[in-house]
């Protein structure tokens, strides 16, 4: 265990795991942090991991397919907005609609486009920034490095600007963020973009940087993972950071216990590791949380 502690590439490993939570962690911290649950992620993780990646095949550049899958999750972020904020129905029902509708359709789509492929093509995908000096970041892609800057860059915007804070008060008191002048719906649909924009970007660095091409399942309840973060960080861009590690750090030590060759127990164990240890661990954070008080609640203008 000390060895491995102290090796490099599990570190390497730890990094590579949680870059895609960091990202997906910001994007339902944006939406939830204006009052909304977006449970649409795991599906629009799906549809930006599968655009990007097309889009790289057919000839754009690696930043030009990051941006493809940004703009898919906005344009899945719109519909969910429109669906919970401004008619509003059920976040809960709209959510997973959107997880089955964007699921389904980069399915549906990887079966037109590829009709009769077995295995998926590949791709160029970012290659590691091996010019840094420390092992473990050197073999980090500049995803990696996106998604760790833009947590500072969240913190800033939700914390010392005019928009963060009508996000947070639209997410903690929607009628008194009326009263001074705010649009509630306007505030909501810019979150709910933001984030899902977030979210297909989270998407994207599996299939552009993680791998170097798109396989059914490739997310794997990632997606339900970054909810469940969002509240074991209380809601903060810098503990949501320190959660999406924490679970990597479990993911990536059950993976090396099962090739260390010394596992001694079913592989099942070494499986649910992570997940077992991330709920002990949202439980005793939990409980403490403070979260959005106007969170899953629908506004409609004028009510009070």
């Amino acid at each position: 265990m000390l060895e491995l502690l102290v090796s490099p590439d599990f570190w390497s490993a730890v990094l590579r795991i949680g870059t895609p939570l960091i990202l997906g962690t910001l994007g339902v911290l944006w939406c939830e942090r204006a009052g909304v649950l977006n449970l649409g992620i795991e599906g629009i993780m799906v549809a930006g991991a599968l655009t990007g990646w097309l889009s790289v095949y057919h000839g754009a550049s690696l930043w030009a397919g990051v941006a493809t899958a940004a703009t898919t999750g906005a344009v899945f972020g719109l519909l969910h907005a429109f669906m919970t904020v401004v008619l509003p129905l059920s976040q809960h029902v709209v959510g997973l609609g959107i997880t089955m509708l964007a699921t389904a359709m980069s399915q549906y789509t990887y079966r037109m486009v590829f009709p009769k492929v077995d295995s998926p093509p590949t791709i160029e995908a970012f290659a590691p920034m091996d010019w840094l000096a420390l092992p473990a970041l050197s073999s980090q892609t500049p995803m990696t490095w996106l998604a760790f800057a833009l947590v500072p860059v969240t913190a800033w915007v939700l914390y010392r600007t005019p928009a963060g804070l009508a996000v947070r008060m639209v997410g903690e008191n929607p009628q008194a963020a009326e009263g001074q002048g705010v649009s509630v719906a306007m505030v909501r649909t810019s979150a709910i973009v933001v984030g899902s924009a977030l979210m297909g970007v989270a998407g994207a660095f599996l299939t552009l940087s993680a791998f170097n091409t798109f396989y059914f399942n490739m997310v794997n309840g990632r997606g339900w993972i970054c909810v469940a973060l969002v509240v074991f960080a209380s809601w903060r861009p810098g503990k949501a950071l320190l959660g999406a590690l924490l679970f990597a750090f479990f993911d990536a030590l059950q993976l090396r216990l099962q090739q260390s060759g010394s596992a001694w127990l079913p592989y099942q164990v070494y499986l649910t590791l992570p997940y077992f240890l991330s709920i002990v661990a949202l439980i005793l954070v939990a409980r403490r949380a403070s979260y959005p008080q106007a969170l899953m609640k629908p506004y409609r203008k004028g009510e009070r």
